[in-house]
């Protein structure tokens, strides 16, 4: 068997390449007419999907810049050192009118120096119960939820430096 060149091969089926490609490009040229007649005919429809894919895209944009917090939050942790007074006398009639005994005094005074339940028990000798039970009840007297919150009324109040 005998190899034939390219260039020979070419020049035999020369008018049966040149017939595929004219089909080819015919075929191209009516589709593309085709599409041009189909986009005439709606044009309307064509448009109204234009502008409803660039609404869309705005709306989306607008929400995402509504919706975004423009306010950024920085928390910054200082120490502050703070003195005792050494003239500080509490508040016994406040103290007196809220019924609040010596011992929950106490540890009043304990929360507010930050310890925690555990270590006012083992510092007063009581249970922990115990300190649980002074607590609440601080926190009922108090009219407060939380132990920030009792420090800072008692200290509003007088009863702890």
């Amino acid at each position: 068997m005998v190899f034939k060149s390219a260039g020979n091969f070419y020049q035999k089926h020369k008018q049966v390449i040149l017939y595929g490609v004219s089909l080819a490009v015919l075929l191209f040229v009516l589709k593309w007419i085709e599409l041009r007649f189909l986009i005439i005919d709606h044009i309307i429809e064509v448009y109204s999907g234009a502008i409803a894919l660039v609404f869309t895209g705005l709306g989306v944009w607008l929400a995402m810049k509504l919706t975004t917090p423009k306010v950024e939050r920085i928390i910054v942790e200082k120490e502050v050192y703070v003195t005792a007074d050494a003239d500080f006398t509490p508040n016994e009639t406040e103290r007196l009118r809220l019924g609040i005994s010596g011992r929950e005094l106490e540890v009043l005074q304990l929360v507010a120096e930050g310890l925690s339940n555990q270590e006012i028990a083992s510092r007063l000798f009581v249970s922990l119960n115990t300190v649980k039970t002074h607590s609440s009840r601080i926190f009922e007297k108090l009219e407060v939820k939380s132990r920030i919150q009792a420090v800072e009324r008692a200290r509003r109040l007088r009863l702890i430096p």
